[in-house]
């Protein structure tokens, strides 16, 4: 009888892709959202066409149905971006489109902040159906000819949905059965999966704390009319917003990053922003230890892809 192994518990967990593999799980984010844009009929396009001279085969063009400036639509959509905002903070990124890892133990928390953001989600698309017959008299004058009642549902209750669920990425264990070989070829599928999830963390990381450094090293170095340039407190907040998600979420695939990481946050610990207006000596200390930090992440970034093309051809050898 051939004896199937599951790769999950048949190494170490040292390594990082089995290590994400145990302690992660997929985690999907999902709207229905009502669109405001809609596409001219044919006759409106031809009408619109012949104002330039053009043919409508060639013109694409679309009415807006409301104002997304409102102050109850922005409120509705400000619960999307904070619940997507969520969904990438707490989570890592995998190859299969709407699909990232979080955290087992997280879960629970993303659970129940997700829960709390649909019910915020319900009561805002309540609110701004209250508005709803001012918003369509206001496209009524904006639109002209181009307004049509049929373009508008009688509600938008139900037309504004946030959901969230946890789908599995693992082979079904129903193969191990059935088709030992194709459950071996389907986990040898997910292994590589996650390998190439290690390699997407590993860019990520990089590339947002590229990204946070950089612009806080510009603030504190740059001068404008003379002066020290002004920068708000977040941007030292984001770098320490970055320490606390990637001492969550690092799975130990990347020591060079890793040693830069610890590097940085010796340099800004117990530092805080109005010191940094205060002090121009501070300012000038903490800046130059930072563009070390960048300089050398400037080349990590440079020679990863070229790193990661050498690795890919050996794997083809092999």
């Amino acid at each position: 009888m051939t004896q199937v192994l599951d790769d999950r518990t048949a190494t170490s967990h040292t390594n990082p892709s089995r290590r994400l593999r145990t302690t992660m799980a997929a985690v999907r984010l999902a709207f229905t959202w009502f669109g405001v844009r809609k596409s001219l009929s044919a006759q409106q396009k031809e009408q619109a066409a012949d104002s330039f001279g053009a043919e409508s085969s060639y013109l694409s063009a679309a009415k807006k149905l409301l104002d997304t400036k409102h102050p109850a639509f922005k409120t509705v959509t400000a619960v999307r971006g904070r619940a997507v905002s969520l969904w990438k903070g707490m989570s890592l990124p995998f190859p299969e489109s709407g699909v990232r890892l979080i955290r087992q133990d997280d879960i629970p928390a993303f659970n129940m902040q997700l829960t709390t953001m649909k019910a915020e989600l319900e009561e805002a698309v309540e609110q701004l159906d209250e508005r709803y017959g001012e918003l369509k008299s206001a496209a009524r004058e904006r639109l002209g000819r181009l307004y049509n009642p049929a373009d508008y549902p009688a509600t938008l209750v139900g037309l504004f949905k946030l959901e969230h669920d946890f789908p599995s990425v693992e082979p079904p264990d129903y193969l191990r059965q059935l088709s030992p070989e194709l459950f071996r070829q389907e986990q040898a599928r997910v292994a590589a999966r996650f390998e190439q999830a290690v390699q997407m963390a590993q860019e990520a990381f990089t590339t947002e704390f590229a990204k946070v450094v950089s612009h806080l090293t510009e603030r504190l170095s740059g001068t404008e009319d003379g002066k020290p340039k002004v920068f708000r407190d977040s941007a030292v907040e984001n770098l320490g917003e970055f320490f606390q998600r990637f001492r969550s979420l690092n799975v130990g695939s990347d020591a060079e990053l890793e040693r830069l990481v610890e590097e940085a946050r010796n340099i800004v610990r117990g530092i805080e922003p109005q010191q940094l207006r205060d002090n121009t000596l501070l300012r000038q200390q903490i800046a130059t230890q930072l563009s070390g930090v960048q300089s050398v992440l400037d080349g990590l970034m440079v020679d990863r892809p070229r790193r990661s093309i050498v690795r890919a051809k050996q794997e083809q050898v092999a």
